[in-house]
């Protein structure tokens, strides 16, 4: 599959990593060029530097050929933005994205964009490592 992430913070790098390892054509955008270095020095996959709202960026870095789509900025409006314009003008198939704001989640899961929540991930480990008392 080919596949581009928007980020290329501890997140996006590590997806990134992920992805390549398994096989995958990846493409990773940050708008700030020291951030690849977080990716793994066997990354076999592309870098773009620009905006992940920049449609000329998204199509440099094929998104109009990209199988899926991943925003992983950490800014809840870039992400959704770029997922808009994924799914709504490039057409990808699977678009995902990172949104902190639990509110936000379910309102653009009801928008069609699927949307993951460190927070309530993050809360829900929590609550049932403190639960779990073997």
């Amino acid at each position: 599959m080919k596949i581009v992430i928007l980020g290329c913070g501890r997140v996006g790098a590590t997806l990134a990593t992920q992805l390549d390892k398994a096989g995958h054509h990846v493409v990773v955008i940050d708008n700030n060029s020291d951030s690849f270095h977080r990716l793994n020095s066997d990354f076999h996959g592309e870098t773009i530097i620009g905006s992940g709202v920049d449609e000329d960026v998204l199509r440099r870095a094929g998104l109009a050929e990209a199988d899926a789509f991943a925003a992983v900025t950490n800014g809840d409006n870039r992400n959704i933005m770029a997922s808009q314009i994924a799914k709504e003008i490039f057409h990808v198939r699977k678009v995902v994205c990172r949104i902190y704001d639990p509110i936000r989640q379910s309102t653009y899961n009801e928008l069609g964009i699927e949307a993951i929540c460190p927070t309530i991930v993050g809360a829900d480990l929590m609550f049932h490592a403190l639960m779990n008392t073997k």
